[in-house]
């Protein structure tokens, strides 16, 4: 098991641990969460020996290896495939070390190993692996220098995936998923075998693949059961129940003291009201449980505008001339909520680029109201912020017109006191420049919202705030979100990118989940046959020839006898003493006669088989 025992750690002169404390069995599945900068990344490196703790310790098996999240992605010449392979370094420490290794023993000691890691099934694993991150057979095959950093980010995740370690440390592993990729996250999880900490502001990821909840709060660590939802309520709970005990605690307090100060001067009842005093100064305070203040946004509401917001009539989109979107023909509503479901890599930012006008449609119609507002979010615009800007100033340079007040007004929509507006940009959190993006991009009072993935670096109670903000939003809303709580709470329709198509989706993300597990398990089963809709007797099978069973039965027993000479030659200590071309070639003819003879057994029992079913007829 893994014990954190009086942990305790300072950055700057601020203490993130406070001596704390928590145990996590082996095997355990635990969701680490607490507000942005309470310290949950500085754990998880404290537990890999990146950092080193002021004080306190940490103690976890010898034999566990511990594999924690990148925060860079891998790049170079090599396949996806071969790039996941060779993250797992002892396998490949291995399989270099016997092309070379001539001890015998040694030798056994390396194919032991490489037996308990199932070193034949690598490239299957890290193919299946692979193939649930959104990766196909023919991507696999590509370099990792052929894809954007979003994408080999989840090339990242799966090679730490892939090497199993007994420890797996998370954090944010959703960031870079669309919802596809993390519904087949939250099932890999639920089946891992190892122990898992993971850092995630993802509430359902939280609900489904963990079954504790590890809470870091005032540099304490508090262990709850269960997933994110029953922690909260439980949590809830202990504040009602604190804030009772406290306020009983506070009323005896005041009974005493009233008693002291009324009978200190009499003599004849001094005696009592000293024990009263001294009874107050032994209460061991209640130790109060806060709700933690959460943050508000409001997204400003927009002047009426007669329907239709926009139309589509057959229209394409694409780049250079190619077409990733056909034939699309829509509306959309003021009080449209949609959510886009499709992988990554379908067109869902094309589709959200063309509605912001920032593609022109290479056929068809499209029919927009002249006073149509958008308020456009993209991860990507964070990037183009001005970091030695304030956020008075970013957003006083896109809104002249507007007086100071007007300015602060529309930050305080978003959790801005005065004292942050005026912080540099570049010293602000992820969560604070993505309230800032949604403050700049509803100035203007938008009609229409076009949510790329709003959420990646927003706390779970952000998340609720943005619930909150776009369920109270008077305009239409076009979201795409890997957070299914979010999708769930917000939308009312789906509509499916798939196939170069957008298509409204008849379920609702329920159905869209068991939609994708469906496939996906269609796609790992082997094929059957169709059946038919009236079955026939099978048609007689020709019966094999005596000759042939036999000829495949004395090549089954010729192979198995060349087998087990390979074998015995090989278990020679004399071997390993002489050239190492030898033990080399033996080892290739023994896997090349296995093949052989697993090949011949099967066709000599399919013949007798055949043969003795046409000699009982």
């Amino acid at each position: 098991m893994l014990r954190i025992n009086a942990l305790t750690y300072r950055i700057g002169g601020r203490v993130l641990l406070d001596e704390a404390s928590a145990t996590i069995n082996e095997g355990h599945r635990v969701g680490l969460v607490g507000r942005n900068g309470t310290g949950k990344t500085t754990l998880l490196k404290l537990l890999t020996g990146t950092l080193s703790a002021d004080a306190g310790e940490m103690d976890m098996p010898s034999r566990w290896k511990v594999g924690i999240t990148k925060q860079e992605a891998p790049a170079g010449a090599e396949s996806l495939l071969d790039t996941v392979i060779a993250a797992d370094t002892e396998l490949a420490d291995l399989q270099r070390e016997l092309e070379t290794s001539t001890d015998g023993d040694r030798i056994a000691e390396i194919h032991a190993r490489l037996r308990d890691k199932e070193s034949h099934t690598a490239t299957a694993r890290a193919a299946r692996i692979l193939a649930g991150l959104g990766f196909d057979h023919t991507a696999q095959a590509r370099p990792c220098s052929d894809f954007s950093g979003g994408w080999r980010m989840r090339v990242a995740l799966a090679g730490l995936l892939f090497t199993q370690p007994d420890l797996l440390l998370l954090d944010e592993p959703t960031n870079h998923l669309d919802l596809e990729a993390t519904v087949w996250l939250e099932e890999y999880l639920r089946g891992y075998n190892g122990t898992i900490l993971i850092v995630s502001h993802d509430r359902e990821l939280l609900n489904r693949a963990v079954d504790e909840i590890l809470h870091l709060e005032g540099g304490k660590l508090t262990l709850y059961q269960g997933g994110y939802d029953r922690f909260a309520a439980t949590r809830r709970m202990r504040i009602v129940h604190s804030e009772k005990q406290r306020a009983k605690q506070d009323a005896r307090k005041a009974e005493l003291m009233k008693f002291v100060e009324r009978f200190r001067a009499k003599a004849t009842k001094a005696k009592q009201a000293q024990s009263r005093l001294k009874m107050v100064e032994r209460m061991e305070p209640v130790v109060g449980i806060t709700e933690e203040s959460g943050i508000s946004l409001s997204f400003p509401p927009p002047e009426e505008l007669p329907p239709p917001l926009i139309t589509f009539e057959d229209v394409s989109v694409g780049y250079d001339g190619k077409a990733i979107l056909r034939n699309i023909s829509m509306r959309l509503d003021s009080d449209d909520r949609i959510a886009l479901l499709g992988a990554n890599g379908n067109g869902k930012s094309t589709f959200v680029k063309l509605l912001a006008g920032r593609l022109t449609p290479m056929s068809g119609e499209v029919a927009k109201s002249n006073k149509l507002r958008i308020g456009y979010f993209a991860q990507h615009q964070a990037e183009e912020l001005d970091l030695s800007a304030t956020p008075i100033l970013e957003l006083a340079r896109r809104r002249p017109q507007d007086s100071e007040r007007e300015v602060r007004s529309q930050l305080g929509r978003f959790g801005f006191s005065q004292e942050r507006a005026e912080t540099i940009v570049g010293h602000l959190s992820g969560g604070e420049k993505a309230r800032l993006l949604f403050a700049l991009m509803t100035s203007a009072r938008p009609h229409l919202l076009l949510l790329d993935e709003p959420t990646n670096h927003l706390d779970i109670d952000s998340r609720d705030a943005l619930v909150e903000a776009i369920n109270t939003y008077d305009g239409a809303v076009i979201l795409i979100s890997h957070d299914p709580h979010i999708v769930e709470l917000t939308a009312d329709r789906f509509w499916l990118i798939e196939n170069g198509r957008v298509q409204p989706f008849d379920g609702d993300l329920s159905d869209y989940r068991a939609r994708l597990l469906n496939k996906r398990a269609v796609r790992e089963e082997p094929p059957k046959a169709a059946p038919k809709a009236e079955p026939k007797p099978p048609a007689p099978r020709p019966k094999p020839s005596k000759k042939k069973v036999d000829q495949a039965e004395s090549l089954a027993t010729k192979l198995h006898a060349e087998v087990a000479a390979l074998q015995t030659a090989l278990a020679d200590p004399a071997l390993y003493t002489g050239p190492a071309a030898k033990l080399q070639t033996l080892q290739a003819n023994l896997r090349a006669k296995e093949t052989a003879l697993s090949e011949a057994e099967a066709t000599w029992m399919a013949l007798q088989e055949e043969w003795d079913a046409a000699a009982a007829v």
